[in-house]
C-alpha cells in the first residue's frame, strides 16, 4: 500500500509560488514585445511616428478623434489589410516597392501617398527646450522615383495660399510649395488661381462618388469597375504633417479628406512605417495574439488556470513514493516472474515445476519418494488410478510441462497438475 504524508508546502506558499511564477511570465512577454510598441519610432523622421514639423503625429491623432481606428504598420503583412493606408515615403524610397505596394491594393482599400519634400536633421542638443523628435527643414527638392507614377511631373513654386474640400488658408513655407501635373490627375487641393495641383486623385477605371463631390464633380463620373479602389496623392506634405496641421482649415480639409477617402471602406488608417526603415517582423508575442493564434493561446491560459486551481484544491495530502521492490514472498515471486518472462526463457520453467508438483502429489497419496521420475510418474498413476484415475497419465501431464515453450502451453499444463493436487486435498 501507498503512505501518505503531508505535504511539505502550505497552500498559501503554493498560492505565493505560483502567482509569482505567473507574474515573471508575464513581465517576460512584455520585454519580449516592448520594442514591439515603437518607443524609438520618434526619430525625427517624415512618417506617423514624428512628432517634428515634417512628421504626421497630429494626423494620426486627428484621424483617431473622428472615430477610425488608427494603426502605425511596422510588419510588411499589414500593408495589404482593409481600410485607408496612407504612406509617407522618404526620398530614398524604393520606387518598385511603392509600386508594389499600390498596386497590391487596389482592390483591397484605398492608398493616400504624401510625398516627401524637406530634407530634416535633429535639433542640436545644446538647444534649449528641445523635445524628443524635433528637427529643423532644410533644403526642398522632389523624390526621383523611376518606375512609380511617372506620369506625373512634380515642381517647385511660390505659392501663399491653397483651396480645396471647402476651406483655404495659407502654407507655411510659401516659397517652396510642391505640386503635380498628370493628364490623368483629378485635382482635391490646388493652389489660390487653381493652376497648381497640390493634392489629387488618378482618374481610371474605379468609380468614386465621394472624391468626386469633394473635387466638386458629378458623383456619378467615373469608370465601371466599381471594385476598385482610389489612389491620392498628396504633393505638397505641408498640408498634412505637423507642420500645417497647426492651422485648422488644414485639419478640417484632412477630415474631409480621409473621409472621403474611406467611403465603402473599414473604417481604418493605417500609417506605413515600413517605408521609413522601421519596418519589424512579428515576434512570437505579437504572434500570439494575432488570429488564427489567439485562439491557440487563450486554451493555454484557461488550461494553465484550470491546472492551478485543481492543484490547490487536490483532495488530502499527496501520496508518499513506494518502494521500488516491495517486501514479502509474493512481490519476490512476481519479479523473479517478470525476469523470466523479458529474457524469454519460459521452458526452463517447465521441468522444475513439474519435479515440485511430483513431490507434492506423491506426499498427498502417502507414497515414497524416488529420485526416478519414470518410476515415480508410474506408482503416482498407479495410486490414482485406485482413486478413481484422471482423465489422461500423470506421466503424459509431467511430459507435456516439461516440453512446453509458451506461455499459455505452460499454464495449461500446470493447471491440470494443480487439479490433481485440489483433488486429493478434498
Amino acid at each position: 500500500m501507498n503512505a501518505r504524508s503531508a505535504s511539505p508546502f502550505t497552500p498559501r506558499t503554493v498560492l505565493g509560488l505560483l502567482l509569482f511564477g505567473a507574474l515573471a511570465f508575464v513581465l517576460t512577454l512584455y520585454f519580449i514585445g516592448i520594442d514591439e510598441t515603437g518607443a524609438n519610432t520618434n526619430n525625427g523622421g517624415g512618417h506617423g511616428a514624428g512628432k517634428g514639423l515634417n512628421g504626421f503625429a497630429a494626423l494620426v491623432k486627428l484621424a483617431e478623434l473622428n472615430g477610425n481606428a488608427t494603426t502605425l504598420v511596422r510588419n510588411e503583412g499589414q500593408l495589404r489589410s482593409g481600410g485607408l493606408l496612407v504612406l509617407t515615403p522618404p526620398h530614398e524610397a524604393k520606387p518598385e516597392d511603392l509600386a508594389e505596394i499600390v498596386n497590391g491594393r487596389r482592390y483591397i482599400g484605398p492608398t493616400l501617398i504624401v510625398v516627401p519634400k524637406w530634407q530634416a536633421l535633429p535639433v542640436g542638443k545644446d538647444r534649449k527646450n528641445v523635445k524628443p523628435g524635433w528637427v529643423e527643414l532644410h533644403s526642398p527638392k522632389p523624390p526621383s522615383w523611376p518606375g512609380f507614377a511617372d506620369e506625373i511631373t512634380l515642381r517647385m513654386d511660390d505659392i501663399r495660399l491653397w483651396r480645396g474640400a471647402g476651406q483655404e488658408s495659407a502654407l507655411p513655407a510659401h516659397r517652396s510649395v510642391q505640386s503635380g501635373a498628370a493628364d490623368n490627375l483629378v485635382p482635391l487641393v490646388t493652389d489660390g488661381d487653381g493652376a497648381r495641383i497640390l493634392a489629387g486623385y488618378l482618374a481610371d477605371d474605379g468609380r468614386y462618388p465621394a472624391l468626386n463631390e469633394l473635387a466638386g464633380f458629378d458623383p456619378a463620373l467615373g469608370g465601371d469597375d466599381e471594385g476598385l479602389y482610389p489612389v491620392i496623392f498628396v504633393f505638397e506634405p505641408d498640408l498634412l504633417d505637423n507642420y500645417g496641421m497647426a492651422h485648422r482649415p488644414n485639419a478640417l480639409m484632412a477630415t474631409r479628406l480621409i473621409d472621403a477617402a474611406l467611403h465603402d471602406a473599414p473604417p481604418t488608417v493605417a500609417f506605413d512605417l515600413t517605408q521609413n526603415g522601421l519596418g519589424r517582423s512579428m515576434n512570437l508575442l505579437t504572434l500570439a495574439v494575432t488570429p488564427p493564434f489567439l485562439a491557440a493561446t487563450l486554451c493555454l491560459i484557461i488550461a494553465a488556470i484550470v491546472v492551478g486551481w485543481r492543484a490547490l484544491r487536490r483532495f488530502g495530502p499527496p501520496l508518499a513514493e513506494s518502494r521500488a521492490i516491495a517486501f514479502g514472498k509474493r512481490q519476490l515471486v512476481r519479479n523473479s516472474a517478470g525476469f523470466i518472462r523479458r529474457t524469454g526463457r519460459l521452458n526452463l520453467l517447465g521441468p522444475p515445476y513439474a519435479q515440485l508438483m511430483r513431490r507434492r502429489i506423491a506426499r498427498a497419496l502417502g507414497l515414497t519418494w524416488q529420485e526416478d521420475s519414470a518410476a515415480m510418474d508410474s506408482r503416482i498413476e498407479t495410486a490414482l488410478a485406485a482413486r478413481g484415475g484422471t482423465p489422461a497419465p500423470f506421466s503424459a501431464m509431467t511430459g507435456k510441462l516439461g516440453q512446453a515453450r509458451k506461455e499459455h502451453e505452460l499454464l495449461r499444463a500446470a493447471e491440470a497438475l494443480k487439479q490433481i493436487e485440489r483433488m486429493l486435498g478434498k
